[in-house]
């Protein structure tokens, strides 16, 4: 083999896509959630990512048993059902070197976690978070969750008696830094999507419909592949641009929309809606709410917002991560500490 076919096969770091892989997958064959680990190794690949500074989280069901099918060399946690946001967080306070990777399940975000969420959104701790969404409880038999559209029946024709929770809705109102929506089976928006959460400086939170090949992938069933085939509308079409490369992108006529990222990495829209700006919030709003009455789903980078001050800026943690430094610099001394009590007493 010559040496640039060597070459071509590793990445900025040396390792090979191959490095990036993990265990054999498990789950029900054709699986959506297989094809969304195959998208964040392609993503971890390219961007050359250095696989110790990743901790993988997770919590409880099918979508929280993908991370063991991915980065196989990092460091990983399968948390208790719907707490992975406090284990990341957690784990982000005392090693702010350490970037947390959590995927979690519609069931486990938006019905027993939806706690959590709500206040790791409110947080921001640099983080990616990819929500495997199929509408359904998958590991226990299909029953519907919270995602479920109301007119959305199950294989026996069953309807669900309760309104859905729009995750990237929610994720908006409460101030998510970097909210976007994919497909399982549209790699070429997934993997730009995931490259960009990775360099975002926040918490950058993932929408990812994924049908449930078992239980929720008929043609009545508005998380199947069928029905996004069908009523997917996305303004804009997503290429990533690593801060490391130069590279000269080609589109076909329209605008072109350049986000820059905190690292230097670059998201580059080519919109398809001359309107449509991700960086407007009200704009952001609007299209969820108008294509969710259209009973369409909105895929794309939806909304992103540099300048909200991480969590490690709001508790104003020290640039050396805390399970890095030693007793002594840890521990007061004894006049802080009645400087402390002094300033506390009532």
């Amino acid at each position: 083999m010559s040496e640039s076919a060597t070459a071509q096969k590793t990445n900025r770091v040396g390792l090979t896509k191959e490095d990036y892989g993990g265990a054999p997958s498990t789950m029900c064959k054709g699986c959506g959630h297989d094809r969304i680990s195959e998208a964040v190794i392609q993503a971890a690949f390219h961007l050359g990512v250095e696989s110790h500074r990743i901790v993988k989280m997770s919590g409880i069901g099918c979508s929280s048993k993908t991370p063991a099918y991915f980065l196989g060399r990092t460091f990983g946690l399968n948390a208790t059902h719907g707490r992975m946001p406090s284990f990341a967080t957690g784990s982000y306070v005392a090693n702010s070197a350490l970037m947390p990777l959590g995927v979690s399940g519609d069931g486990d975000t938006a019905s027993i976690g939806i706690g959590q969420f709500v206040h790791l959104v409110r947080r921001n701790p640099k983080m990616v978070y990819i929500v495997e969404n199929n509408g359904v409880y998958g590991l226990t038999k299909g029953q519907f969750s919270a995602t479920a559209d109301r007119e959305s029946p199950s294989k026996r024709g069953a309807l669900p008696s309760e309104g859905p929770i729009d995750l990237c809705s929610l994720a908006l109102d409460l101030g998510c830094s970097f909210v976007a929506r994919s497909f399982s089976g549209d790699k070429k928006q997934l993997v730009p999507l995931i490259e960009a959460a990775f360099s975002h400086n926040g918490l950058a939170f993932l929408d990812v419909i994924s049908p449930c090949v078992t239980f929720n992938n008929h043609d009545e069933s508005t998380k199947s592949y069928t029905y996004h085939k069908d009523h997917e509308v996305h303004y804009h079409d997503v290429t990533f641009v690593p801060h490391f490369e130069h590279i000269d992108v080609e589109y076909e006529p329209g605008s072109v929309q350049t986000v820059p990222l905190h690292d230097g990495s670059k998201l580059h829209l080519k919109k398809l809606d001359a309107a449509y700006d991700p960086t407007d919030f009200q704009r952001a709003a609007h299209a969820l709410r108008e294509t969710r009455a259209n009973r369409q789903i909105l895929t794309g980078l939806i909304y992103i917002n540099k300048g909200t001050p991480t969590f490690a800026e709001t508790l104003k943690l020290p640039a050396t991560p805390l399970a890095s430094l030693d007793e002594k610099t840890l521990r007061p001394s004894r006049e802080a500490l009645d400087k402390f009590n002094a300033a506390h007493r009532v």
